[in-house]
């Protein structure tokens, strides 16, 4: 039969308690040691002259470079746990933000691109939004475009290349181009978006 536990053993238990960390769990420590891991894996997917930007330290920056020479699957296994094992011991914070204005610049770029390509897709199937266009952006060479347009139609109807539609988007782009790169704005109000 077990002791009753009295008020004051319960007491003292509480109060010890109250003074002692808890250890962190072994899932936790697991999840933050993979965590690590798959941003070094993260980086070894990135260019070159990206990841000397990163400013990463000597050692952490060999390992790397060195995981795109590894070919063999069980090297490769070893490799990315050394690299999670490196990624520990340095401030992973700079690397993480940088890596997200990376990714938020690759966002707004696509969506700058997107926006060129509806531009485009409407002027080929629409005479009328020119006018729109030339409305935004006054100092466009219409007689250009409306070129290409009439010549990208011409390739539409005989199924051709769209070598005009390359080219309407290439000149749309020098167009809005100097406007995206003076605009500081990155929520979404360029012109280029509308529809």
């Amino acid at each position: 039969m077990k002791p009753k536990k009295t008020t004051k053993d319960s007491e003292f238990n509480n109060s010890v308690d109250a003074n002692v960390e808890e250890p962190i769990s072994k899932t936790k420590l697991k999840a933050e040691a993979d965590a690590q891991q798959e941003l070094g894996i993260r980086l070894s997917e990135l260019p070159k002259d990206k990841l000397l930007k990163l400013d990463l330290p000597e050692d952490v920056l060999t390992a790397v470079l060195d995981t795109k020479k590894i070919t063999a699957n069980g090297a490769i296994r070893r490799h990315r746990q050394y690299l999670g094992r490196l990624m520990r011991e340095i401030d992973n914070a700079p690397i993480l933000e940088q890596l997200a204005r990376w990714d938020g610049k690759h966002t707004a770029e696509n969506a700058y691109f997107h926006g060129l390509e509806r531009w485009r897709d409407r002027m080929i199937a629409d005479s009328n939004v020119l006018a729109e266009f030339m409305a935004l952006y006054p100092k466009t060479d219409s007689q250009q475009l409306r070129t290409l347009i009439r010549n990208a139609q011409k390739e539409l109807v005989a199924s051709k290349p769209p070598k005009s539609s390359r080219e309407i988007f290439k000149l749309l782009r020098e167009i809005t181009q100097p406007l995206l790169e003076n605009s500081n704005t990155d929520d979404g109000d360029m012109p280029i978006n509308e529809e």
